[in-house]
């Protein structure tokens, strides 16, 4: 479990941080009492999580690109965290198939060059590279995937993310091995998460995301894929298990350097259209959907998770179920419709499941 004393004034650099997961996790870092340097391109949507909370005034917020080696190995120098979280990418399935060599470039080489920023610098203890689900070689198991499962990837994004966990994997054996753990001291790990969803989220073509925009316009959701099933979990899930994993990486790198799933528990695993019918019927106002099937782009059927291993080493374990990760998000989207002040919808959140128990479910 965390230690929330732990991050009192701990340096702390995340890229990524102007996207949605960054964005929480920057929230959840400051009211945590860490001291936060961010390094990101600009908000990926308007609107942006990251403008609507105003994450500019509570960190050191540097904005650059990962694929620009110099500049990002320049400002994790002059920052000197002692932990990082790398979650700059090009995050969109179907934004791959569009810019294909600039997903590689962005997922691929910008992993590379922060690896190559912890080698140069020498002040960092942990690092966590966030990947994917998407990493694994999808054989529509309907099992959870495991850790130790060929990695792969039909479409250019799952492939990448497949790559970026080999180069951690290559960084760690080569330079950061967990023998040499006195030489070096650093630790260095990847983290897997299911399909996160919650407040603040405005991708386009992700299920959630999409049906929001649509309630809020009172129209009626569109879903291409009904029957795929996958891991949903509110996005405080994951960056929980990411803080988990780093308080481990600071006080014995050797014995977690390794790759990590973050993923609901089976209950949670839906079809998409479960969770529309769910949104649907909680948001009210004659909220409806309809199916068209779209062929254009490959997805996969199952897609599921399997976490007992940071279950058992790291003792994490969801608070959310799938039901209350829904209500979260329609809760902080009645709060934007509202007009309320987004920082503290989401502040409240926070606390809320930091203060939440795992049998309160």
């Amino acid at each position: 479990m965390r230690n929330e004393k732990f991050w009192q004034s701990r340096k702390v650099f995340v890229t990524g941080h102007t996207g949605f997961k960054g964005a929480w996790l920057c929230l959840w870092l400051y009211y945590a009492g860490a001291s936060v340097t961010g390094y990101a391109l600009g908000p990926p949507t308007t609107p942006s999580l990251f403008a609507q909370c105003r994450v500019d005034r509570l960190i050191d917020s540097r904005f650059g690109d990962v694929r620009d080696a110099e500049s990002l190995t320049k400002v994790i120098s002059l920052a000197k965290p002692e932990i990082i979280f790398h979650l700059a990418a090009q995050s969109l399935v179907g934004e791959s198939y569009s810019v294909p060599r600039a997903t590689y470039e962005v997922n691929v080489m910008g992993t590379v060059n922060l690896f190559e920023a912890v080698r140069r610098t020498g002040n960092t203890r942990a690092v966590i590279n966030v990947t994917s689900d998407k990493c694994y070689e999808n054989k529509e198991c309907l099992r959870g995937y495991r850790e130790d499962d060929p990695l792969g990837g039909y479409d250019p994004y799952s492939s990448s993310k497949a790559c970026s966990e080999l180069i951690s994997s290559a960084y760690r054996n080569s330079f950061f091995n967990p023998r040499d753990y006195e030489l070096h001291g650093v630790g260095a790990a990847s983290a897997r998460a299911g399909n996160v969803i919650g407040g603040g989220d405005w991708a386009k073509n992700r299920l959630v995301p999409d049906c929001m925009r649509a309630l809020l316009y009172n129209e009626r959701v569109i879903i291409r894929n009904p029957g795929a099933v996958r891991p949903w979990q509110h996005v405080l899930e994951p960056l929980g298990g990411y803080m988990t994993l780093a308080e481990k990486l600071c006080e014995n790198g050797p014995a977690y350097a390794e790759a990590w799933n973050f993923g609901p528990t089976e209950d949670d695993m839906k079809p998409v259209e479960w969770v529309v019918r769910h949104i649907c019927a909680r948001w009210g106002r004659g909220a409806s959907y309809e199916v068209k099937s779209n062929m254009e782009l490959h997805e996969a059927r199952y897609l599921k998770l399997d976490s007992l291993k940071a279950r058992t080493r790291l003792s994490w374990k969801p608070k959310w179920s799938l039901e209350k990760a829904i209500d979260r998000t329609l809760q902080w989207t009645f709060g934007y419709e509202k007009k309320e002040d987004i920082r503290e919808v989401c502040l409240r959140q926070i606390n809320d499941y930091v203060n939440n128990t795992v049998g309160e479910r």
